[in-house]
């Protein structure tokens, strides 16, 4: 079995969920205060700050609070070890479907012998 990184894990549940990833997208353009993150979900409040809670616990925002105001910005190197894994990933299928492609060429020049 492969090796389990329980970290990488949760990353992925955090992205797994469209809110969280429309709150990334958001985030990708600046950062915005907790208001401004909850208004286009017509989540209520609390509920957003558990997503948002979800995604400071594994690192991908980062918030900081000034008087009454709670601002959220977005940390992009917090997404490496998701890149990290789909690009070994995409490098072993790339492999296994360059070996059966040859596979099938062999095969082929074989049956128009």
């Amino acid at each position: 079995m492969a090796k389990h990184d329980p970290a990488l894990s949760q990353l992925f549940h955090a992205l797994s969920d469209p809110t969280r990833r429309a709150i990334l997208t958001r985030l990708a353009e600046g950062p915005a205060r907790v208001t401004e993150l909850s208004e286009p979900t017509g989540l209520r409040l609390p509920t957003v700050m558990r997503h948002l809670s979800v995604l400071e616990e594994v690192g991908l925002i980062a918030t900081a609070k000034d008087g009454r105001v709670r601002t959220c910005a977005i940390v992009p190197e917090a997404l490496a070890p998701a890149r990290t894994w789909l690009d070994e990933q995409r490098s072993l299928w790339e492999a296994r479907l360059g070996r059966l492609e040859a596979m099938a060429m062999k095969a082929m020049k074989e049956r128009d012998r």
